[in-house]
């Protein structure tokens, strides 16, 4: 008899235009849905979101069969998609609603996430403190459909948002190559 196992990863990297695609690649993710999470407001719309009055942090939530990809694995490619050091938001896009953070849905999530972020820290790869949060996850809300998918429904807007951002050539800088 076969099981069919799958878990949940939610993950705060800034704009989750730029948050879908580096998941989406790899065998084992069954689904990559942007969203928000973490704020007070029920059925926020982006636009609302984007007021900073939500509580809520744009974010990706990621089916995922762990037989095939670990959550080890999964926080790896999530560190290397952001700055982990900024509190203040995320390359061009700034404010609460693009803070990074580490949604867990389980003890072992919580404790697989902070030995990753030790880890991280330990490795001294950046100069200044890690300050990505790890918190308990909270609803997550499914963004609007012209969210989802971005880099395949606008592939040249979502090409020049992420060389724009910063995000690019930030993660060029840091990790060696484009890690998307």
């Amino acid at each position: 008899m076969t099981e069919n196992k799958q878990e949940i990863a939610t993950f705060a990297g800034g704009c989750f235009w730029c948050m879908v695609k580096p998941f989406d690649q790899f065998p084992g993710i069954l689904k990559v849905i942007s969203g928000y999470t973490g704020g007070h407001k029920e059925n926020p719309t982006y636009e609302e979101v984007c007021t900073e009055t939500t509580g809520h942090r744009e974010a990706v939530q990621i089916t995922f069969d762990p037989r095939i990809i670990s959550y080890e694995q999964l926080l790896d490619i999530f560190w290397q998609q952001i700055d982990p050091t900024d509190a203040g938001g995320q390359f061009y896009d700034r404010g609460t609603s693009y803070q990074t953070a580490i949604f867990y849905h389980s003890p072992e999530q919580k404790e697989k996430a902070e030995r990753s972020k030790q880890a991280l820290e330990a490795s001294k790869k950046f100069k200044k403190p890690i300050v990505t949060p790890i918190i308990p996850a909270a609803t997550f809300y499914e963004a609007e459909d012209y969210h989802q998918k971005y880099y395949q429904k606008n592939p040249v807007r979502y090409e020049a948002y992420h060389q724009g951002s910063g995000r690019a050539n930030f993660i060029k800088t840091h990790w060696g190559k484009n890690h998307e």
